[in-house]
């Protein structure tokens, strides 16, 4: 989508502070941090929402991604959130699919 801000980083268009980058997912820290670590995981094509995404492969590779990041960054073993929000109820504020990860401190329930 010519509009979508996550697209136009996906393409090198806009440049965000990357962490990850494979053919398929694109990883780069929020510019909005609700924790010492978050980092938000997109696949390269447009996808709007979880609603929408329809290849479990993808769905698995976002969520792969994430576990590698957290080894990476180093608080795989002391725990972290992974988050999909979807449509405007469950908080998704980009229509493009983004899956959050947040680490580095105790992280508190309910999220809110």
């Amino acid at each position: 989508m010519t509009d979508c801000l996550f697209c136009k980083m996906a393409a090198g268009e806009i440049k965000p502070d990357v962490v990850f980058e494979d053919d398929a997912v694109l990883a780069f820290n929020d510019l909005n941090p609700q924790a010492p670590v978050h980092i938000l995981i997109i696949p390269k094509q447009h996808i709007a929402n979880l609603n929408e995404l329809d290849d479990i492969n993808l769905g698995g590779r976002l969520l792969q991604t994430a576990a590698i990041i957290a080894k990476q960054q180093g608080f795989s073993e002391q725990g972290y959130r992974t988050v999909f929000n979807c449509n405007q109820h469950g908080g998704q504020s980009v229509n493009h699919l983004h899956l959050h990860v947040l680490g580095g401190r105790q992280l508190s329930w309910p999220p809110g």
